[in-house]
């Protein structure tokens, strides 16, 4: 049976329509997916995120642990930092992708997919090694978004500047928001300038409440997972099962500055060394035929087949269809002319630059 995040009852208030997510009844959409993305892009969105994973990693063999278990490198990571890791598979693949909260030198705070929860926690369980504790905290922590350029003006109004973090990446803990305490982190899956907010579950109906109240002169909508999947496309942020899976290395899906070859070791970095240079590459692909672009659709020059799309929608602030896709390198030029094959008929497309849209 699904799960109902401590914000549920807010989500049916707001009209928000339901639907059935990793496990989890959550919002698809309120207003509507267009009038959400455009509200990040040009104003603020309120997003539940609760059914993220949350993992505690502490003790003093935690920095080895997670060096060896993620392909980032910690070792000069300082408290209050951030940061982005693929987790391999010992051929290479990816486990999934997460990050990793810096608390205290012996203390990281592990934040990972919810459809890969359990698994994720398994695999690290079965990988640590030495002093370490490992804690999945998920069900004591509730997490919001508040993404948009007018994010931080909203939570000015509900807090004081010293406990909003400056720099993207970075995080303050123990932080009184509209008198909620709160890890409030400047990251986000948008593309966009925001925030992300952990609190207690019980205290999270308060924080939604407050903040939408903020918000209400500011242009704040709540917004649903069909706009923040077509935020995260137009921006090219990879998503697990999509641009990233168990059988396609980091360094295949263009991660490399995640994949930190020339640290001691991790697991899958033999694999990955062995492989060698890439033969295959992550591309974005700009649709100049009529037609939208899905997951899955067959991408040629010609008759020859030259990869599968990963992600593909209609990108509404940039106004055209648009996708991500594996190609072959040889294939994989900026420029380059293509065919997609969408539901038996070709869609002509050229591929272009990521991510697609990049915030000033």
């Amino acid at each position: 049976m699904d799960k109902k995040t401590p914000l549920y009852d807010c989500h049916v208030a707001c009209g928000g329509k339901i639907v059935s997510f990793a496990g989890y009844l959550l919002p698809v959409q309120y207003s509507g997916i267009i009038e959400e993305h455009m509200a990040v892009r040009c104003k603020a969105g309120l997003f539940d995120v609760s059914h993220m994973g949350e993992v505690m990693i502490s003790g003093p063999d935690a920095l080895m642990n997670i060096n060896r278990l993620f392909t980032n490198d910690f070792t000069n990571m300082t408290d209050g930092r951030v940061r982005y890791s693929p987790m391999c598979n010992e051929e290479g693949g990816v486990v999934d992708d997460l990050i990793v909260y810096r608390m205290a030198a012996e203390k990281y705070l592990v934040v990972v997919n919810a459809s890969n929860r359990e698994k994720d926690v398994n695999w690290m369980k079965s990988h640590l090694i030495g002093d370490v504790k490992l804690e999945d905290i998920s069900d004591s922590v509730a997490q919001i978004a508040l993404q948009g350029p007018g994010s931080k003006d909203i939570l000015l109004r509900l807090s004081a500047e010293e406990n909003i973090p400056p720099k993207y990446y970075t995080f303050f803990e123990n932080r009184d928001v509209a008198g909620v305490k709160c890890l409030v982190s400047q990251t986000g899956y948008t593309g966009e300038h925001g925030y992300e907010l952990y609190c207690s579950p019980d205290d999270a109906v308060q924080l939604w409440n407050a903040l939408l109240e903020a918000g209400s002169t500011k242009g704040l909508l709540p917004c649903g997972l069909g706009s923040r999947d077509t935020l995260r496309l137009e921006a090219a942020m990879p998503l697990y099962g999509h641009e990233i899976t168990d059988e396609i290395t980091p360094l295949e899906t263009g991660l490399n500055f995640a994949i930190k070859m020339a640290k001691e070791d991790f697991i899958g970095k033999a694999a990955i060394a062995k492989k060698g240079e890439p033969k295959i590459a992550r591309v974005g692909l700009k649709a100049t035929g009529r037609g939208i672009m899905r997951e899955h659709n067959e991408v040629y020059i010609g008759d020859e087949k030259i990869g599968e799309t990963t992600s593909g929608t209609h990108c509404p602030y940039m106004k055209g269809a648009y996708a991500m896709a594996i190609v072959n390198k040889e294939n994989s030029a900026m420029g380059t002319q293509v065919e997609v094959d969408v539901r038996g008929r070709r869609v002509s497309a050229e591929i272009v630059p990521l991510p697609f849209y990049k915030r000033a």
